[in-house]
């Protein structure tokens, strides 16, 4: 019998930005670069940070979950952000979900773990640039100089009253990550391109 299952191409939030967001980028000169990274696995997992699963999940995924409030540990191409104590979000290639979760699960064990795709729930932003952080000052209460908010570090905030978790991304040039839920994605888009206008 025939497949007559309908098949459905999968449409990131802001698909129908990425040209807006493009020609953002081209009238800015280069001042900032907008772009989103759609269909990034992210899991969320929660552990004692204390606990033998901690480390093992560190060494099943080749990196340590970081453990200082307000960090990013980064290996390869995954990136473990801090969430809160005992709470962290695994970031990794798009279609890695699965693989992230289940390595985890076998990692820990019997050790109480909670592990969640949430890789549906946000979308992310991807803002570079030499006027990145003065666009994202625009609309988000944080310090974000250099000195306070360095590569490295993230933080679970607002921007343009929306809540976001911002990651600066610790790779030369790599600027930030916003990730936004992806029922918010829109408007904070049409903030930011409103914004980067200042800069054409």
């Amino acid at each position: 019998m025939a497949d007559t299952a309908l098949t459905i191409p999968r449409r990131s939030p802001l698909s129908h930005a990425a040209d807006r967001l493009a020609a953002a980028t081209r009238t800015s000169g280069g001042a900032v670069r907008l772009a989103e990274l759609p269909f990034l696995a992210q899991v969320n997992v929660r552990l004692d940070a204390k606990g033998a699963a901690a480390d093992a999940v560190g060494l099943a995924l080749g990196l340590q979950l970081p453990l200082e409030p307000n960090t990013v540990v980064r290996a390869g191409e995954l990136t473990a952000v801090w969430l809160g104590p005992d709470e962290w979000l695994v970031v990794g290639p798009t279609g890695g979900q699965r693989d992230l979760e289940s390595r985890i699960r076998a990692a820990s064990r019997d050790e109480p773990v909670a592990v969640t795709d949430v890789s549906a729930q946000r979308t992310t932003l991807l803002i570079t640039g030499p006027r990145a952080r003065d666009l994202l000052a625009h609309g988000c209460p944080l310090d974000l100089h250099p000195r306070i908010f360095e590569a490295g570090c993230c933080a679970q905030t607002t921007l343009a009253r929306t809540q976001i978790v911002l990651v600066a991304r610790d790779e030369p040039k790599a600027g930030f990550w916003v990730l936004v839920r992806s029922s918010f994605a829109d408007y904070l888009t049409h903030w930011l391109l409103d914004a980067a206008a200042e800069y054409v």
